[in-house]
């Protein structure tokens, strides 16, 4: 934490950005849009001093469904009420501090995270990252979509349009492509786009939601000393412990990591550090504890995770405006996913257009979208989702943050990653980056216990099921990375790249 008082770090003292970036990846010029179809520096005359639009993007992206379930998931795998909530409360604050720190980054660059990766992993090797965030994203993009179909489908329910949330393939493929559509449209503008979107609908949803919480816990009866069915202090609880902490606790941060710099880069320089910092971790930690703890309170009284069902049991008439209301969630992340992919994608050294990529990984996410409506068991599938991607985050995470928190930690322009390849000066393949992922990745495998069994390694097995996966990445990845750095001075030879 004491770099952010650290002020020359984060200071500019390079030449302009943007004639840098003109000559890099794409046109450069006085329409805002340019520094976004391609990639570019974002120059510092187009950046926001407003905090608000960071707050909301991040707010927006967190008011989901999705939110509802992992909090249900504490109760449904036998915590007690208050044991959820401390395990999503103490990790999302550790958690979404890292995020934070990530997001400082993207205001000292200007430039996206996969792209910041050029100079840590090398031009070639950084494609590794590149194509695993891609194919993350895609994934939570169906993901977020398909959690919601239930919802949409216990509304049409509630007005009598069909007889049951279960079942309904082509109806719920419909609506998911319709989703979609909204979804592809609103990241095909951009940024600027994308903030206004929730800085106008974030809030009327905050109050429904609002309305719905004062509903449910003070109407409904809600058992605020529910024990849960693991008692006392054994592996058992500990290892379910551990795993909503990977869900929802520390490794819901985590997951965000790879993108902080897609928005912050868009934050001028002359606002403060803590200021920036505090909008973005607290854009991301109120809606994602405060909405934990509302699942998990609602499953006190259905054990049910399914988001459809969580409505119609527990607020009957009101699940109406409730609902259509909440569909907003979906769409509010998934903007942010659909725009970071074709960043991600750019990174591959493809002279491809953002707004073309952005209509093709819509047309893959509602396939996506089509195989996860054939899956029963939604508790199993996001647990072990979400394990696997907490994982692969903290180890790239540990990785960036050392290369740019310790080893570069004084230098703040990097511009020369959007040269060609072969004028960057950037090595094609930075072997000590590599061999710490992949060792990284390595152990987070050995320390999982996702719900399917390839997602269980060795050491979590013999631990109990005990899921330290996020710790043992990061620490891995993190720790290899400094001494291999150290013992080659890639310090030393970073300082003679342009």
């Amino acid at each position: 934490m004491a770099q952010l008082t650290i002020s020359p770090s984060f200071e500019d003292t390079s030449p302009s950005h943007s004639s840098v970036a003109s000559g890099a990846s794409g046109p450069s010029g006085s329409d805002n849009t340019n520094y976004e179809d391609f990639l570019s520096v974002v120059p510092e005359q187009a950046k926001t001093k407003s905090l608000w639009g960071q707050f909301w993007v991040w707010f927006g992206a967190n008011v989901a469904p999705i939110n509802w379930l992992l909090g249900a998931l504490g109760v449904q795998m036998g915590l007690g009420l208050w044991e959820t909530f401390a395990v999503i409360a103490v990790g999302n604050i550790i958690g979404m501090s890292i995020f934070g720190l990530m997001v400082l980054l993207g205001q000292r660059t200007g430039l996206t995270g996969m792209l910041l990766g050029r100079r840590v992993f090398g031009r070639f090797g950084n494609y590794l990252p590149s194509v695993i965030q891609a194919t993350v994203v895609i994934g939570w993009c169906a993901i977020n979509t398909w959690v919601v179909l239930d919802l949409i489908t216990a509304l049409l329910m509630k007005v009598g349009l069909v007889d049951s949330i279960a079942g309904h393939f082509v109806l719920k493929a419909c609506i998911g492509a319709v989703v979609m559509i909204i979804q592809v449209i609103v990241s095909l503008f951009g940024y600027k786009a994308i903030s206004t979107f929730e800085k106008w609908t974030v809030p009327p949803t905050v109050a429904i939601l609002l309305a719905m919480t004062i509903a449910a816990w003070g109407f409904m009866g809600i058992d605020w000393n529910y024990a849960g069915t693991l008692s006392g202090t054994g592996t058992d609880k500990i290892a379910v412990i551990s795993s909503i902490m990977t869900a929802i606790g520390i490794g819901w941060g985590f997951t965000w990591l790879t993108y902080a710099c897609d928005y912050s880069r868009f934050v001028s320089k002359a606002v403060p550090h803590k200021k920036l910092f505090g909008a973005s971790a607290l854009g991301q930690l109120i809606p994602v504890v405060w909405l934990g703890l509302l699942g998990a309170t609602l499953a006190t009284k259905s054990g049910s995770i399914d988001p459809g069902q969580l409505i119609v049991d527990n607020f009957g008439a009101l699940a109406i405006p409730v609902l259509l209301l909440v569909v907003h969630g979906p769409i509010a992340t998934n903007i942010l996913n659909i725009y970071s992919f074709t960043l991600s994608v750019q990174c591959l050294d493809l002279k491809v257009n953002r707004r073309i990529i952005n209509v093709f990984v819509g047309v893959i996410a509602w396939l996506g979208v089509c195989l996860f409506l054939s899956l029963n068991d939604i508790g199993t599938t996001l647990d072990s989702w979400l394990s696997s991607v907490a994982g692969w985050t903290a180890v790239w995470g540990g990785i960036m943050f050392v290369h740019f928190y310790i080893i570069e930690r004084h230098r703040n322009e990097f511009a020369s990653v959007l040269k060609a390849p072969s004028q960057d000066g950037i090595p094609v393949v930075r072997w000590q980056a590599m061999v710490a992922f992949l060792a990284g990745l390595l152990m987070t495998w050995m320390f999982s216990y996702g719900g399917l069994p390839i997602f269980q390694g060795l050491i979590a097995n013999a631990m109990g099921g005990i899921d330290l996966s996020w710790l043992a990445g990061i620490l891995t990845s993190g720790g290899l990375y400094y001494l291999l750095a150290k013992a080659t001075h890639i310090a030393e030879s970073n300082a003679k790249l342009a």
